[in-house]
């Protein structure tokens, strides 16, 4: 029995979680989910809503899994935050998890949970790469892929009731994708035709199982640096390896139904859970203010000298830039009809949700799989404010010419390519890392701007065609490498000497 499951009974915290039936398949083990869904239903499950337990299957053996086996599957979420002017510090131990199961080496026993008559819902965070259409065979153990292994465990199913159209399952991506359940769904179909299922399991695919469009949008930042988690162990009175930190703000928005929200239940525990039969205005606000200013300021900070979000804000230029860049570019950008006050407000609570004294958000975490979200976060936006006001957005300009700056890689090890800042090694996890690699040594820097904008294969446009925008990136790249990219964002304020961070 694990220290943190003896203070968490000595303090009444966990319910009787021996009496809760497994009623969620999970796949991802990550951050978010801890401090989201799973937190989210440890608290319906504490007020009597929901009455369901969480069997997670992680594609791999060891790391956190080794954790939850050592720690009962608990974990400690500590909230922290401001709230209608309030400070909050919160700490919850969640009971969500029964199990942890690993692909590689308990897919049988995956598959067997699968015909549980107690399973309703599946919920999965795999990245915003995990949900993608690729050769796959079912029958391996365990498929490679997570439509795979997803689509496997729906045969399982379909084969032990019988085709029974009341055992399909609601199933709920956290993937930050648009229409990320309807994506699935088509994966799904596809990849049944592929391995040549029969019709009547196709039919019942669609027939009896939900994939719902969902978004969800809190943050929650990876372990706590050392001398975080020291504070927090300290406070707390226990070590706990799976200790996650979030901030007080939640949303998870879920396409559906009455028939939905009567099994997801779970939605009664908290207002931040919202089920309605259209949620795109959640998406695209979280999409292109949140991430869409995370992504084109990351590698800006992060040259700039900033490791988190929190010190940036705390540089007045670095605050000027961000706030900007959201209010003045992409408000304005966003490619759907939103209410001009609605965005207004989603924006300035963003920006005090980067604010967060208590969040250690890391730039550098956020550069990874930087090109996929650029296009996706991004180039709408882009395109939309050019339309509607045929200027050069020069905040966005501005961190184009950063993002093109961090993917020069210099050097490869095992694998990984890196760049080079203040004579520091830092990874670049990009995809397309090699292909940059291989444009800073071919190309002068505007060759390199005006071949990556043209090129559609990375932004499904030519971004070449756009009005002075790339002599716009162009000329801030230039000032970048020859004064740094805190110099060149200060310059941009009208500063009147050149500052190094």
């Amino acid at each position: 029995m694990s220290e943190l499951y003896i203070n968490s009974l000595r303090n009444g915290e966990l319910p009787t979680e021996e009496t809760i039936p497994e009623r969620v398949l999970q796949f991802g083990t990550g951050v978010l989910l801890r401090g989201l869904p799973d937190y989210l239903i440890d608290k319906a499950n504490r007020q009597g809503h929901f009455n369901g337990r969480i069997v997670v299957v992680k594609s791999t053996d060891g790391g956190d899994m080794t954790a939850f086996g050592r720690q009962d599957n608990l974990y400690t979420l500590c909230i922290r935050g401001v709230e209608d002017g309030r400070l909050v510090e919160q700490n919850v131990v969640c009971s969500a998890i029964s199990r942890v199961l690993s692909a590689k080496s308990q897919w049988d026993e995956i598959l067997r949970f699968a015909t549980s008559p107690d399973l309703q819902i599946v919920i999965s965070n795999t990245t915003e790469v995990g949900i993608q259409l690729v050769q796959d065979d079912i029958r391996q153990a365990p498929p490679k892929s997570f439509p795979g292994k997803l689509l496997a465990v729906l045969y399982a199913r379909y084969q032990a009731f019988s085709g029974d159209r009341t055992k399909g399952l609601v199933i709920v991506p956290t993937e930050l994708i648009p229409e990320n359940g309807t994506k699935l769904e088509g994966i799904l179909l596809e990849l049944a035709h592929r391995n040549e299922l029969e019709s009547e399991f196709i039919d019942w695919l669609e027939s009896a199982n939900t994939c719902c469009n969902s978004l969800v949008d809190r943050i929650v930042p990876g372990h706590p640096d050392p001398a975080t988690y020291h504070a927090l162990t300290e406070q707390l009175g226990y070590e706990d390896e799976l200790l996650t930190i979030s901030e007080v703000y939640k949303l998870w928005a879920i396409e559906g139904d009455e028939r939905i929200r009567e099994i997801l239940s779970f939605h009664k525990a908290d207002d931040g859970v919202i089920i309605r039969p259209n949620i795109d205005q959640f998406r695209e606000l979280k999409l292109r203010l949140l991430n869409g200013t995370h992504t084109l300021s990351c590698g800006l900070a992060y040259l700039a000298g900033f490791e988190t979000v929190r010190e940036a804000m705390e540089n007045e230029v670095m605050a000027a830039f961000i706030s900007n860049l959201m209010l003045a570019e992409l408000v304005p950008g966003i490619p759907y009809h939103v209410d001009d006050k609605v965005a207004q407000r989603f924006a300035y609570q963003v920006l005090d949700r980067f604010r967060n004294p208590y969040i250690e958000h890391r730039w550098l975490s956020i550069t990874m799989n930087y090109s996929a979200k650029l296009q996706m976060r991004n180039v709408a936006t882009l395109l939309h404010y050019y339309k509607e006001l045929e200027v050069v957005p020069e905040y966005s300009a501005l961190g184009f010419a950063a993002y093109l700056l961090f993917m020069r890689g210099t050097h490869q090890e095992e694998g990984l390519w890196y760049g080079e800042l203040n004579g520091e090694a830092y990874p670049i996890q990009d995809e397309k890392a090699a292909y940059f690699a291989d444009l800073w040594e071919r190309l002068s820097p505007e060759e390199l701007v005006y071949t990556v904008l043209k090129n559609k294969a990375l932004w499904g446009h030519d971004l070449s065609q756009l009005p002075v925008l790339a002599p716009t990136i162009s000329g801030y790249l230039l000032q970048m490498l020859e004064n740094g990219a805190f110099a060149t964002v200060s310059a941009y304020f009208n500063k009147n000497v050149l500052v190094d961070k």
